[in-house]
């Protein structure tokens, strides 16, 4: 059996467009604007709204950030 290829540039826009799309939907369930994400996750509000937008690659160390703010599981989830 043939390894997956891995996913082409499209794919990966789509689903960080999809992962920002629970980053919102969790941000907003936990009843927080961008700014206060930002500060409770030691982040920029930028960084926030780009990530939401799926115009951002985020570092794993910063989307840890935002779920030990959101208290929620949003990587594997």
């Amino acid at each position: 059996m043939l390894p997956t290829p891995p996913p082409d540039d499209d794919e990966i826009a789509s689903r960080r467009v999809a992962f920002g799309d629970r980053v919102r939907t969790a941000r907003q369930a936990a009843g927080l604007t961008q700014d206060q994400l930002a500060e409770q996750a030691g982040l920029d509000r930028v960084q926030i709204s780009e990530i939401e937008r799926g115009r951002r690659d985020a570092r794993l160390s910063t989307l840890l950030r935002i779920e030990s703010a959101l208290g929620t599981q949003l990587i594997w989830a």
